[in-house]
């Protein structure tokens, strides 16, 4: 392998992994601030922290749901460019605009949770004891927030895959043998396990997004007849997305299994060490004789 060739394909990992960092930090904002609240809330039976906390709690839900959903559609526009449109990639995608685009992609999650502070839709929700977006505030804003937020960004990555698919498809078939495109292995891989993310967080937010909708067109009808336990499964589906990245990383990337792998003997080796250390510690303690007992024996010796 040439150094030119490895060289590109150092900087398409680094290209690739910058939107894969971005995803893990959307599903980290909602574990550092939201989740322990929520926790507190169910253990104290309500919520008690006040107004400021439940906007800042509710802020950052948003930010991490919408910023996880257009993460995914730049993974997804990305991995579309580099496998079906393998020449002009490297254009496209140089550092400084993949650098650009996961910028963009926060840029516009901001803007596209800031209309909540203003709508007033972000309330504590007793059924579900967080502070999150209430669906029944404003149905205009309701269906707006499900298109601009689900619809369009789940159209763009299922037009990008189903693509990617067709071209698999036909290169596994040797339908285009001269079109040479950019697939080896790992890249299928790579493929498959972001496609398996985009499958989850569709599933998973699918259930909410669609009682939202329901709720804004018709809700002196439609609310009342929700069930509880359909409203509060499809929250609790949804925040445990957030949850599933990570699993799938572990089981279909073998770099990420590796550094799984490494931690947990890191973390291992670690508690044996300490354990040693204090075991070396205390055995050195008793075996060390006291100061009283070597100085008796020392006058003994010297009185024979």
């Amino acid at each position: 392998m040439s150094t030119e060739s490895s060289l590109g394909q150092f900087q398409h990992a680094c290209q690739r992994n910058i939107f894969v960092v971005s995803l893990a930090v959307a599903d980290l904002v909602v574990a550092i601030y939201p989740y322990p609240l929520v926790l507190t809330s169910i253990f104290h039976k309500g919520w008690n922290l006040g107004y400021i906390h439940c906007q800042i709690s509710g802020f950052l839900m948003g930010i991490s749901v919408i910023g996880s959903i257009f993460n995914i559609a730049g993974v997804a526009v990305n991995r579309y460019c580099y496998i079906c449109h393998s020449l002009k990639y490297d254009k496209l995608y140089s550092d400084k605009n993949s650098l650009f685009y996961v910028i963009l992609i926060w840029v516009l999650t901001f803007i596209a949770i800031v209309p909540n502070l203003f709508v007033g839709s972000l309330q504590y929700d007793a059924r579900i004891y967080s502070c999150t977006f209430t669906q029944s505030v404003s149905s205009a804003y309701t269906i707006a927030v499900v298109f601009f937020h689900f619809i369009l960004p789940i159209t763009v990555v299922t037009f990008c895959y189903l693509r990617i698919w067709i071209l698999v498809i036909q290169v596994r078939r040797r339908v285009k043998p001269d079109n040479k495109p950019k697939l080896k292995p790992h890249d299928f891989r790579n493929f498959v396990t972001m496609f398996v993310v985009f499958v989850l967080f569709a599933v998973c937010w699918a259930p909410l997004n669609f009682i939202g909708l329901a709720v804004a067109v018709n809700p002196d009808t439609i609310l009342p007849r929700i069930p509880e336990w359909l409203f509060v499964g499809s929250y609790y589906m949804a925040y445990f997305n957030s949850c599933l990245n990570a699993i799938i990383y572990g089981l279909l990337n073998q770099n990420f299994r590796r550094e799984y792998k490494r931690i947990v003997i890191s973390i291992f080796t670690a508690k044996i060490f300490f354990q040693e250390s204090s075991n070396d510690g205390i055995e050195k303690m008793k075996s060390k004789p006291s100061p009283m007992l070597t100085n008796n024996n020392q006058v003994k010796v010297d009185s024979v």
